[in-house]
């Protein structure tokens, strides 16, 4: 058993992700103090893990500044425009951070492995990701790329919990299913990816997501990393005594109002 697959204490989870929580707050009140923009990139495979990071990092921050990016399938008219359009679209303005619930890396991805993209649409992507992502560096845009990596064993069961769970089967889609057909057609995609975009600029950071709850610790802790904040919380305000009730004003009475009902015993 590798350490990457070992179980997470359920208690020290709680108290690192709360911990790691506060941090997060504490580099986004700098990110947006100095004006940063910040992109970071989610990919992996179905059921790899990445969208309960992704809400384990946004729980506490405030959604103003940090935003979660995840874009349906292009229409029509989508379609017709240059490939990277509709994410260029999203990119931060000055003090935020955008999380990318998968990114411009579908088209090296699903779509290249189900078809939805011609060869030359795919070896044309992989030629101009990485002058883009270099001209984002240059244009001041710091982008942080992470793979979440988890076993064929591992995403059957997490397919096999979804199919289980009402509250989780919305998440296996038909392109799911298919997927799992495909795995090796997967792995050999995400090998040429590898090899075309992992450029000293931005990147690639493998997150072993085998155990969801040590791979949400480690790759918040690495995000912390990845951008160096310092601790500009501000001060709690002063909050002076709550003026009294206004003269001559009665509340409506409880019953006139449609109250929801208390079901909680």
């Amino acid at each position: 058993m590798t350490p990457a697959s070992v179980k997470v204490d359920q208690a020290y989870y709680d108290k690192e992700l709360a911990r790691l929580q506060v941090e997060l707050v504490k580099q986004q009140e700098y990110i947006r103090a100095k004006g940063l923009r910040v992109v970071v990139l989610f990919e992996g495979r179905d059921a790899a893990g990445k969208g309960g990071a992704i809400q384990r990092i946004t729980e506490a921050v405030n959604p103003r500044a940090t935003r979660v990016v995840a874009l349906t399938a292009p229409t029509e008219h989508e379609r017709t425009q240059w490939y990277f359009q509709r994410y260029v679209a999203h990119l931060p303005a000055a003090g935020e951070m955008v999380l990318f619930d998968r990114s411009w890396y579908n088209r090296a991805g699903v779509e290249h492995v189900m078809g939805f993209c011609t060869d030359e649409e795919y070896r044309e992507f992989l030629r101009s990701v990485p002058a883009l992502e270099r001209m984002l560096v240059r244009s001041g845009i710091k982008i942080i790329k992470y793979w979440f990596s988890i076993s064929d064993v591992e995403q059957e069961r997490r397919f096999q919990d979804r199919l289980k769970n009402p509250a989780k089967r919305w998440k296996l889609s038909p392109m799911d299913l298919e997927a799992r057909n495909r795995w090796v057609d997967f792995s050999r995609a995400k090998d040429e990816l590898f090899a075309a975009t992992d450029i000293p600029e931005a990147p690639w950071w493998v997150v072993e997501a085998e155990v969801k709850k040590r791979a949400r610790l480690n790759v918040i802790t690495h995000l912390l990393a990845q951008v160096p904040y310092e601790d500009l919380t501000p001060r709690p305000p002063k909050l002076p005594p709550r003026p009294a009730p206004a003269e001559g004003y009665v509340r409506p009475p409880r019953e006139i109002q449609h109250l929801v009902p208390d079901v909680v015993p």
